[in-house]
């Protein structure tokens, strides 16, 4: 950590600007080809259909005696394997408590 004149706020600001820059470019580049479009909305709506299946399941957790939270690990999970996903985090859910 360089402390030498207030030089690690300088640091911060060109990380930050540094993160803003290639963020832009990335959804820049994204957002010019077609293909990368239909991807980004198919990721976004397999969120949303992720989402709601954890909802759902959290509304009958008082029938079922089992709760899964809504976070960034849980919905990354349903999100990429599906209904298996799910079943995963049930088995680790019981095997853990």
């Amino acid at each position: 950590m360089i402390i030498n004149g207030g030089a690690v706020v300088y640091i911060k600001y060109v990380m930050w600007g540094l993160l803003s820059l290639s963020s832009l470019l990335l959804v820049f580049t994204l957002f010019r080809n077609r293909r990368a479009g239909r991807w980004l909305s198919t990721l976004g709506l397999n969120i949303v259909i992720a989402a709601f299946i954890l909802y759902g399941m959290n509304l009958l957790s008082e029938y079922t005696n089992l709760e899964l939270p809504i976070n960034t690990t849980t919905l990354g999970t349903v999100t990429v394997l599906g209904v298996p996903g799910i079943l995963l985090l049930v088995c680790l859910k019981i095997s853990l408590l």
